[in-house]
């Protein structure tokens, strides 16, 4: 099963009120396809969406701390206690060190967290999936929110680091992000061997969220 993550990173049209009715709008779309979709909320709104939506919800970021003197900083056992199911890692607008990646990577297993570590381009693909995360999630830092899309900007990109990553570790999951708003968007990603997706802005900011979530799985 494909699977497609919702980031809705830090806009006003995910949050609050708006982020619970956008992650039911997901939820109801879900319901009519045959795609694993989840989601990646501000951490404001994390808890208040877990409370009232039936879906599996992913951190944007967290840290490489555990509980303790940490101030401000997110560890891994305060997700899992919550009932997060895991977190992106890496992202582009969140770099780490690769050290705090292997860390995370290690201590999500330990949890029973999915990892979803982001790269930028093939070699650092190649060594996140050295770390046997979950997933990998390609994502040309340029193409993203540009509205156009990996899968057709650089194909070589997205179709290299599945090879890279799969090289690495054959049961590693790659998902394509940057720039991804429509159907066709998906599809050309699978075609070039990525299992998934990433996104945003794509959904996020659209006029009309549940028509852009439809216009992505194919129901438009």
């Amino acid at each position: 099963m494909a699977t497609i993550i919702i980031n809705f990173k830090a806009y006003r049209e995910g949050s609050g009120e708006r982020a619970v009715a956008l992650a039911k709008a997901v939820r109801e779309v879900a319901e009519k396809v045959d795609f694993y979709m989840a989601i990646a909320p501000n951490f404001l709104d994390v808890s208040s969406i877990l409370r009232n939506v039936e879906i599996d919800v992913f951190a944007q970021h967290a840290d490489a701390v555990g509980y303790g003197s940490n101030t401000g900083r997110i560890p891994p056992e305060m997700l899992k206690e919550i009932g997060v199911r895991g977190s992106l890692i890496n992202h582009s607008e969140r770099r780490l060190k690769l050290a705090d990646i292997e860390f995370l990577v290690s201590r999500f297993r330990e949890l029973g967290l999915t990892s979803v570590v982001c790269t930028n381009n093939v070699a650092t693909t190649q060594a996140a999936a050295a770390l046997s995360p979950d997933y990998v999630a390609i994502e040309p830092p340029e193409l993203i929110g540009s509205g156009i899309p990996v899968s057709k900007a650089e194909p070589e990109v997205v179709e290299n680091s599945v090879k890279a990553a799969k090289k690495m570790d054959s049961g590693i999951r790659v998902l394509c992000g940057a720039g991804i708003a429509t159907y066709e968007d998906v599809v050309a990603a699978m075609d070039l061997g990525a299992d998934g997706v990433l996104l945003a802005s794509g959904v996020v900011k659209a006029k009309d969220q549940k028509k852009a979530l439809e216009e992505l799985v194919g129901l438009r």
